[in-house]
């Protein structure tokens, strides 16, 4: 008897009668994006392995467990990405776009993490990826959530809430980081593995710790908005006047950090209670070290990244997922 293969675990099919809510989440991203000004750009699935760990870093969950990793018949090292703005920062350094040039970029398509498969995680899963390159001031921090904010009125989705925080400068968050190692390493007999480890290489990450029994010590470390250096409490000071003079509500939150090293300065998250545990539909931030970082010109920039699953399931909660097309004539 022939066994019946089935599909990799955490790697999810899209069937017809489920594409509907798809497609219109694409076709309103294209569009909005379009008026806008941002082009659209595709990078390969695979890059060398090398590229993700200099620029999400050594010490995070992405690199550390997650990276899908694998030789190839040459000997390289390659990684199937795990995000896609790593990808395009190199595809600007290696085609030569940079040299004091702006860009408004976007792509979409798979990305790969080896995370526990559950509602709303996948190992292979969709982003939608928004890039402004070249722009320093936070106008642009303002008008990629006023963007991200305007999708969400036109899709139809209410259940999301935006919180944003700063992370100031790498030169800032060296003098933070000295006070944040002195707090973790006087409670060290009560931190998790995951958390000592990371004390060494990078004590941030602690505070992104997910772990219910590290809350209540996290909750009691040093705020880094209390450690900003001047310029970085303007650029946020003003960001928060832009959001304000906008409409667009928001919560500061100063654990805040997000996930992946080269975040510099703003960091936002849109997210729900309408998916259970994973709450995030939409994270971004600054990263105007990471071009630099990557081996180009010294260039500033900002991203966001969209979970294309996650939003389709608030798409469909909130009732405005297209229906299957019922037949004009029969014969």
């Amino acid at each position: 008897m022939t066994v019946e293969i089935q599909p990799v675990r955490g790697m999810n099919d899209v069937l017809p009668a489920e594409i509907g809510a798809w497609q219109r989440l694409e076709d309103t991203t294209r569009e909005l994006l379009a008026s806008y000004g941002y082009e659209e750009i595709r990078v390969p699935v695979v890059e060398h392995t090398a590229l993700f760990k200099r620029a999400i870093g050594e010490y995070t969950d992405v690199v550390e467990k997650e990276m899908y990793t694998f030789p190839s018949q040459g000997g390289e090292s390659l990684t199937l990405r795990p995000e896609a703005t790593a990808g395009i920062m190199r595809a600007l350094i290696s085609n030569g776009m940079l040299r004091g040039q702006r860009h408004k970029l976007w792509c979409i398509g798979p990305m790969f993490r080896h995370e526990k498969p559950q509602k709303g995680r996948y190992r292979q899963f969709n982003q939608v990826d928004v890039e402004a390159i070249g722009i320093p001031g936070p106008d642009v921090d303002a008008e990629l959530i006023a963007l991200t904010a305007r999708l969400w009125r036109r899709l139809g989705i209410e259940r999301v809430r935006l919180e944003i925080n700063s992370l100031g400068t790498p030169e800032s968050r060296r003098a933070y980081r000295e006070k944040l190692v002195g707090y973790f390493r006087a409670h060290e007999g009560a931190l998790d593995a995951d958390s000592r480890r990371r004390l060494e290489g990078n004590p941030l990450r602690i505070l992104d710790s997910k772990n219910p029994e590290m809350r209540a010590i996290v909750a009691g470390a040093p705020l880094l908005t209390d450690h900003l250096d001047p310029e970085s409490r303007e650029h946020f000071d003003a960001l928060c006047a832009a959001l304000q003079s906008i409409g667009i509500p928001f919560r500061i939150n100063p654990r805040l950090v997000r996930g992946l090293d080269y975040y510099s300065r703003t960091v936002f998250e849109w997210i729900t209670d309408a998916l259970g545990a994973q709450d995030a539909v939409c994270s971004g931030g600054r990263y105007d070290g990471l071009i630099a970082q990557l081996g180009g010109e010294p260039t500033p920039g900002i991203g966001f990244a969209m979970g294309v699953e996650r939003v389709v399931d608030l798409l469909v909660q909130a009732g405005h997922a297209p229906t299957a097309r019922a037949a004009d004539v029969y014969v």
